[in-house]
């Protein structure tokens, strides 16, 4: 009973603190990972070459000022607006020019064929949902490659670490990996692989699915205006 009752407070807590409470996440993201929440999401950075890139979620903007600064065109979405200044303030503050848009994965306002790669890191289950992955299709171009990273887990054993590793146990944010959990991928035609990434007490796991089957196919061409106007 108890476990279940701080699963729910914690699945609150992060709700607030992505939204009510966004000014306060780089803060906590870094505390309840022992520091290791943005090397976990720079571990999607090899797979991440452009040159045009969709960050689905892109939180406070750290994976999207490092795409940006490797010369990526990177533009991000996110239905929290108080992120959405959050990250803009941040990436303004090096000098680049943020190209954000508030809105949801379910219902995506680019042109088709719009990216050569769309990422997501930590998502929510949205991700995997029917409406989501039809319109992750719809705006990658051909053979086109959506980067995934749905969990990370705390292999360490100093008393933080376990610590860190018990709470995301107990909260679901670590959960044991389930091999069928790429099915809704593989439904849609995606090609799919699985990377296992250990890292320094911690370890990670990225999707890397290809549309069109096709995991070794080049990208597609340049699309120069990737808004698409029309009402959905």
């Amino acid at each position: 009973m108890f476990t279940k009752i701080l699963a729910a407070f914690y699945r609150l807590f992060f709700r607030l603190l992505y939204h009510e409470l966004a000014f306060t996440y780089n803060w906590v993201a870094d505390i309840v990972s022992v520091g290791r929440w943005r090397q976990w999401i720079f571990t999607t950075l090899p797979f991440l070459n452009g040159p045009r890139v969709l960050e689905l979620g892109h939180g406070p903007g750290h994976l999207f000022t490092e795409l940006s600064n490797r010369g990526v065109q990177v533009t991000g979405l996110d239905a929290s607006a108080q992120m959405g200044r959050l990250a803009y303030s941040s990436v303004s503050r090096k000098g680049l020019k943020p190209v954000l848009v508030n809105g949801y994965a379910q219902s995506l306002p680019f042109i088709d064929g719009a990216f050569d790669q769309i990422a997501a890191t930590f998502p929510t289950e949205y991700i995997l949902q029917p409406g989501t992955l039809q319109e992750i299709g719809r705006v990658l171009a051909p053979h086109g490659r959506l980067i995934v990273l749905p969990v990370a887990w705390i292999t360490g054993k100093g008393i933080f670490d376990r610590a860190a590793a018990w709470l995301f146990r107990v909260t679901g944010q670590a959960p044991q990996w389930d091999p069928h959990a790429v099915e809704p991928l593989q439904a849609n035609g995606f090609q799919v692989e699985v990377h296992n990434i250990q890292l320094d007490s911690s370890e990670v796991l990225i999707i890397q699915a290809a549309k069109d089957g096709n995991l070794r196919a080049p990208f597609g061409s340049e699309t120069e205006n990737l808004l698409d106007d029309t009402p959905r």
